[in-house]
């Protein structure tokens, strides 16, 4: 009897270490987008009016990019709903073609309206191999227009890479519970 209730202590204890270590990435994800956001309104301020007036969006605060020939790109963020947090996003991508070097992006997506952003979340939404994101610099985001729902703007962080497309991305989404926003 006592055995079996050491091993049910220790259980315990593992499982909340599990969910404190996530707990703690996900708040240091939801920080990073945060800082992500201001560091794009900085580099553009022109931005904010996707902020105001997007149905939803999604920053990924490090999108790792790399290849040579063959190449690939991943990374985690947040997802916004009228401003408010609601959930976690992930990105993938691999492609073949004309490519070299590794690069690290600030990459957002801009919903412009609710049925683009359901369609995010229900997992209808990847990209095409044509997209492309618009690099963000002072005063682009003035004449940027919505495209098939969805505006996308990345913005290097370092490294170099001669390949700017966002084609292929595949994305995964998981809502906060209720209690989490």
């Amino acid at each position: 009897m006592k055995k079996l209730r050491n091993l049910a202590m220790v259980l315990i204890a593992i499982a909340g270490t599990t969910v404190n270590a996530q707990t703690e990435k996900l708040n240091e994800l939801r920080a990073d987008a945060q800082e992500a956001k201001s560091e794009l309104l900085q580099a553009d301020s022109d931005l904010q009016t996707f902020f105001d007036n997007a149905a939803g969006y999604v920053i990924f605060p490090n999108v790792g990019k790399g290849g040579l020939i063959i190449g690939g790109a991943s990374g985690n963020g947040i997802v916004y709903e009228n401003g408010n947090a609601i959930g976690k996003a992930g990105l993938k991508k691999l492609n073949i073609g004309l490519q070299a070097g590794g690069q690290s992006i600030i990459e957002v997506i801009f919903f412009e309206t609710e049925d683009d952003l359901k369609d995010f979340k229900e997992g209808n939404f990847s990209f095409g191999a044509e997209a492309s994101a618009v690099a963000v610099k002072s005063g682009v985001a003035v004449n940027a227009k919505y495209k098939n729902g969805v505006a996308v703007f990345a913005l290097p962080k370092a490294g170099l890479m001669a390949n700017a497309s966002v084609g292929g991305q595949k994305f995964s989404y998981d809502g906060f519970e209720s209690d989490m926003k």
